[in-house]
Parts: structure tokens; sequence; C-alpha cells
């Protein structure tokens, strides 16, 4: 495919092109498998079969690859189960530790998502004990990272996430079989228009994989799901067939990634806003914050950063770049099929659940590492005592707090105020931990901590219209809630540090900052470019390359 053009936005948000075309990347049709999300689906409850069954150990992922292949080709040659709807998982235990992104590479199948959970946090709030990969002390039994490809069942609609959709996912999911979870991404705001580029993501996309690799501390998991519900016109018989042609395709070795650069020059860049639009949105941003009358304490601002590069850029090689910097953060991949990729390393939990037990975390303020010990040190001084980013912190960590009172009977946070260090930048944060009533109010946990002030701003509704009018792109799945949903556990991060990767030589990069009173504009530019780093570093970025464009911000209210 030839570089798509350099025009990137039409005045305004875009409308979807012609069905032939999405956007810069070409649409192929293709059939896809069962839809859980329809009316009404949430309302049926749980489907009649789940269950989880593990065969014999393997010694390598070779060997777990024929193993599923038969185990499947004896359902198929079985009888026909005897409930119209149902969802199995048959796993094999693999005795070699198998880094989940080089099996993933290694595959060609669409959908495919990938997550990684985040260290142990230190410092913990003692409410949260017992909440598995959200910031517990000790070993972890869960998968560290889980690669999937195929869809044994995804979800996938249009209007904004709700408790149906909600309910339609978890009746394919239960406590008894914990590793059957859907994964996903959920929209920053489902009522704002919808970019082409964005289209195939609808307003909220989650899958359980077909076939799933899961990285464990010391071993590996290669299972396979398969799901089938009558009402949903997918047959038992019709989700066996196309579990059979999947297994064909699986590749059952591994492929190392390169993981210090992705070997491309960037060719051209432009940003949306352009500098001085950016400007101006921000002082406008202000006015308002000072102004009595108006209620909006903070917002936050981005910006789309578009990279043409001379090749195309492998969302699994960026994925494993990224991990190396992963350093106390969630790294992600989604992907429909015949569609672009979305690709993140973010530092902030939204939430995790584990049964009753709720942990969150707020997080904010920002600053560069430093390049000795000392320097690194001082920057972080200067943070904790900075009253403007004081000021941004507080109204984060306060905003999560109450959020959560509205939905638990306990919060507790601890520390009040510390150093976040990542690779590249350091942050404000606090952890919060929390129990809920009852853990069908873990739709009520998603919906009240969604968004944030860290990526919208405060009061929610004044700061969500403000960034409609003066955002004149799509964030889609940026900023918004990308992770998992199991039938005991759940847990969510934040899809900042996030791009999106097409099928030809263009890739987006995110990033935003908090606007509050006193705050500098071009200050705030600069940590988007800082935020950008690690995207901008493994793209191979020299300025003296690089021919700069600014893209004209035609149709911006300012």
């Amino acid at each position: 495919m030839s570089p798509p053009s350099s025009s990137l936005y039409s005045p305004g948000r875009l409308r979807p092109a012609p069905a032939a075309t999405v956007g810069r990347w070409a649409r192929v049709s293709c059939s896809l498998p069962m839809n859980g999300y329809a009316p009404g689906a949430g309302d049926r409850g749980a489907v009649r079969v789940r269950e989880a069954r593990a065969l014999p150990a393997a010694a390598a992922p070779q060997d777990a690859v024929g193993q599923l292949r038969a185990a499947v080709g004896a359902l198929a040659a079985g009888a026909l189960p005897p409930a119209p709807s149902g969802i199995i998982r048959i796993e094999v235990p693999v005795r070699q530790r198998v880094d989940a992104v080089e099996w993933l590479h290694a595959q060609s199948a669409l959908p495919r998502c990938f997550f990684s959970a985040r260290a142990p946090s230190p410092g913990t709030p003692a409410l949260a004990a017992g909440n598995g990969n959200g910031g517990l002390g000790g070993r972890r039994k869960e998968p560290v990272s889980v690669a999937g490809v195929g869809s044994a069942v995804f979800f996938r609609g249009t209007d904004p996430f709700s408790l149906a959709d909600w309910r339609a996912i978890k009746r394919f999911l239960s406590k008894d079989c914990p590793l059957i979870r859907a994964y996903g991404a959920i929209r920053f705001d489902a009522t704002s228009d919808v970019s082409v580029e964005w289209e195939d993501y609808g307003s909220f996309y989650f899958i359980i994989p077909q076939v799933e690799f899961n990285e464990l501390e010391e071993s590996s998991v290669l299972a396979t799901t398969i799901a089938w519900d009558d009402s949903l016109s997918w047959t038992w018989k019709n989700a066996v067939d196309d579990l059979q042609s999947l297994l064909q395709k699986i590749s059952p070795c591994s492929v190392e990634v390169n993981t210090s650069s992705l070997h491309t020059t960037i060719m051209s860049l432009n940003h949306v806003p352009t500098k001085a639009s950016w400007d101006l949105a921000v002082t406008k941003a202000l006015q308002m914050i000072k102004e009595r009358e108006r209620e909006l304490v903070k917002v936050v601002l981005a910006r789309c950063s578009r990279y043409i590069t001379d090749t195309c850029i492998d969302p699994v090689e960026l994925l494993a770049c990224l991990k190396v910097e992963g350093q106390n953060a969630y790294q992600f991949c989604i992907q429909p099929s015949d569609a672009p990729a979305f690709v993140g390393n973010s530092p902030e939990q939204l939430f995790h659940r584990k049964y009753l037990n709720i942990s969150s975390e707020a997080l904010a303020g920002t600053r560069a590492r430093g390049k000795t010990r000392a320097d690194d040190f001082q920057i972080g001084q200067d943070l904790l005592l900075s009253s403007k980013e004081d000021i941004e912190f507080t109204i984060v960590r306060d905003s999560i707090k109450k959020k959560l009172e509205m939905v638990c009977d306990e919060v507790v946070v601890y520390p009040s105020k510390a150093l976040r260090k990542l690779p590249r930048v350091q942050h404000l944060s606090a952890q919060l931990a929390a129990r809920i009533r009852n853990e069908d109010d873990e739709f009520e946990i998603l919906n009240t901590l969604h968004p944030s002030p860290a990526v919208c701003g405060l009061p929610t509704e004044e700061a969500r219209h403000f960034i409609r009018d003066y955002e004149i792109f799509d964030r889609g799945m940026y900023a918004g809630p990308v992770g998992w949903f199991g039938g005991a556990e759940s847990e969510f991060a934040v899809g900042i540090r996030s791009a999106l990767l097409g099928k030809g030589h263009s890739t987006l990069v995110y990033a935003g900052a908090g606007i509050v009173e006193g705050t500098n504009p071009s200050f705030e530019w600069d940590e988007l470019d800082l935020k950008a780093s690690q995207f901008a570093k493994l793209l191979q970025y020299q300025e003296q390359h690089i021919r700069y464009q600014e893209a004209e911000n035609m149709g911006t209210v300012i």
C-alpha cells in the first residue's frame, strides 16, 4: 500500500467514508463470528453451559497445539451438546514460560488482543489485600500477559456502553472459569462523532478469544474457547467448524521480536491541533476556569500527532518495544478484523475488582526523569512541591474518592500523595481501595469512575462539553477504559500513552495535558511531547529528517 495522502482531517470531525474504504485503511469484507451484543441479550441470563477443561501438560507450545486440535476434533465428531447455549474453555498447561508477545507475533489471524498485567505496586492500601493483579505483594498466579486471536464471541455496539451491554458480556463469564475473559475497550465519549479510523470499534469492542496464550511467571498455558448460542444464530456446529479452521492456522512456534527499535524513519509529522490553536484553546479554558460564574475547574485537552513513516509498522513489534519500557505500566493491543490496531503502554489503573474488593488510583502531574540520580531526585521534589501540580493532582484524587464513596461502603486512600517514576516521566500518584456492596455493582464502578478528572476534567460534564467544542479530532478509545471482564475479577487501565496503527505508513499518537489555574500553554505543549516521546523514539525521531507540517484547524471553534 502506498503512503496515504498528507490530508488527515476534514473540517471538524470526520464523518464516515463510503463503504469501500474507511479513511486511510481499506475495508475488506469478511464474515464475523457470534456477536454477543444483541437487543435483550443481557436479559437472557447466563448461557446454559460454562465449563473449563484441562488437558495433560505439554513440554512446549508445539505439543499443546496438537493436543488442542485433537480435542476439538473429538468435540466435532461427538454428539451435539444438549444445551442451546454455552461456552467451554479447553486448556493445555505448558511447562516452560514463553513470551506472549512472541507467540502473538507468530500468528496472522484477526481479530487479536493483548493485555499485560502491571507489576504489583508498593504501598497498596490494606483493604485491597487479595486483589490479584491490581497491586498486591506476593507471587502472582494469574497470567502475567495474555495474547489472543480469533473471536469465540465478540461484543460491539454503537450506543454508549450500558448495563444491558455489561450483562450481555457477563452471561458468558463464570467464577468457576476465571480465565474466560472478555478483552477490549470503550470509547472515551460515545456521544461524540465517530471518525472513520475508529469506526470498526463502535462505542465498545470486546472479544473472548478463540485461541489464547497465557504467560505465567514460571510456565504458560495454551487454551481455546468455543461459544455458541442458538438464539444469536450461532450454533454448536458453527462454533466448532470455525474453531477447527482457526486452529489449522495457528503457528505452533513463537517468533522473536526486536525490542530496540522499529527500523523505520519518520517522513513527516503533523499535529492536530497546531501549536497556535493549542495556545488559543488553553487560553480559553483558563478564562473559563477563572470566571467565577463558571463551574469549570479543570479540563484535559489532547493532541493527535500523525506520523508518516517509510515502512509499515507491525503493531506487535511496537507492542514488544513498549513492553521494554513498560515498567509499572499496562501494555495492551486491541485489533478488530481488518481494522487499525489500538496499542498502548498506560501507567494508570482505572480499577481492579476481585470479588467485592476494588482498587483504583489517582495519577496527575508530569515531569521528565533526570539524567543523574541527583537530578532525578531534585525534579521529583519540584513536582511534589509545585502548587500548580498539587492543585491538579488534588482535584483528581479527591474526585475519584468521592466517586468511589457513591458506590462503596469503605474507601481508603494511602499514600495521599507520592511519586510514580516511569522510564521517561514521573507523576504524582495515590492508591485507593474500597469494597462494593454487591458484585453486580461492578458496572456502576466502571460507569462512575470513567471518565476520571485525569483524562477529562472537573466537573465532568462541563469538561466533556468543552472538549467536544474545542478538540477537532476524535479520541476514539484513547483515554477510555481498556482491559477485561472476568467472572470473579476484572481489571481496566486508562487508555493513555497510546497509538492507532493503520495498514499503511500512518500512525496516530495521542497525548493529553491537564489545564488548571496557573497553567502555561507552552509548558503543557512540551508535556505532550514528553508523553509522546516513547513513540517518537521508537519511530527513530530525527528532527532534521522530518518534513514538519501543521494541519490547518479549519472548523475549530475558539
